[in-house]
């Protein structure tokens, strides 16, 4: 009887094991590709921007920065996979490089925004009174500015630079950030849980940090994942504008800008790949967060 039991919990052991590792990291991927097969498509083209921005000089077919007076102006070659620009330099490796560029500010800025929207929208949440109505007026005060404006205010008085540029992203960010948390903390904050911690003596940053912010993560990672693109059309924005990423760095923005001035006619591939790239880059960051949402959202998951 006893090794007929052992039977028993061994085997149900074994089919538990077995079951764990049915509904490991693989299932939950091939399940969110089958549920979501437009955000799988985002996040494999941000895998590959990833990979291109990571590999970049084992791509990459030649030096970004060389010059050449024989190679100017030369169209898609076997040689040149996507022409040459106005000063002979490879348009293939300089967005393969340029990639390094799009998602160092992507990341960093959305990180500025993360950290700095959700610790203001979750004081607001938390303290209200006077500190939640200042601090929305000037949440209020930075809405008030069209984005790509009041990133142009920054920069210019920090000066053109890729740290700068991060910097003005970042800031820009932090409102809609602050605004989604701010939002889902003072619907947690009405839960039984927050008064019942509470009643037991918690401190602020107990309730805050353990019982506040792991419940509004999910909005937080989503509108993160959602800023990436409008981080990197940001940067090549400002740089297309010439006050973005100084050249001669390889940035998108840079890339158009030196097309749309005076070859567009004589040489369109220098504005179209570098667009297919920004394109590209943001249609994947975009796919991937409305994908995301989707299944963070337990309204719109149940639907």
């Amino acid at each position: 009887m006893a090794q007929a039991a052992s039977t028993v919990i061994d085997g149900s052991g074994i089919s538990g094991l077995t079951q764990r590792r049915a509904f490991g990291p693989q299932h939950a991927v091939l399940k969110f590709i089958r549920r979501y097969p437009l955000g799988a498509v985002g996040g494999a083209l941000i895998l590959l921007l990833a990979v291109v921005a990571m590999f970049a000089p084992l791509i990459a077919t030649h030096d970004r920065y060389a010059l050449g007076s024989r190679t100017r102006l030369l169209s898609p070659s076997a040689n040149h996979y996507f022409g040459t620009d106005e000063l002979g330099r490879d348009i293939f490796s300089r967005i393969v490089y340029g990639a390094r560029i799009s998602l160092k500010v992507g990341f960093i800025a959305v990180g500025i925004g993360a950290v700095f929207g959700s610790m203001v929208g979750l004081v607001c949440a938390y303290f209200g009174g006077k500190v939640d109505f200042w601090l929305q007026r000037l949440v209020d005060a930075l809405f008030a500015f069209p984005t790509i404006i009041l990133a142009l205010t920054i920069v210019a008085v920090l000066g053109p630079s890729t740290t700068n540029v991060v910097v003005a992203v970042g800031i820009v960010s932090i409102p809609r950030i602050s605004r989604v948390v701010r939002a889902s903390a003072l619907s947690v904050m009405a839960m039984p849980y927050i008064e019942a911690a509470r009643s037991m003596g918690s401190g602020h940053s107990r309730i805050v940090f353990r019982h506040i912010l792991p419940n509004v993560l999910a909005p937080i990672i989503v509108m993160a994942t959602a800023g990436f693109g409008g981080a990197i059309l940001a940067e090549a924005s400002l740089s297309f504008l010439g006050v973005g990423t100084p050249p001669p760095e390889p940035s998108w923005g840079i890339m158009l800008s030196g097309a749309a001035q005076q070859f567009i006619r004589v040489a369109p591939w220098m504005a179209i790949f570098p667009g297919i790239a920004i394109s590209l880059a943001v249609f994947g960051f975009n796919l991937f967060g409305d994908a995301l949402r989707d299944a963070l959202d337990p309204r719109l998951r149940t639907a």
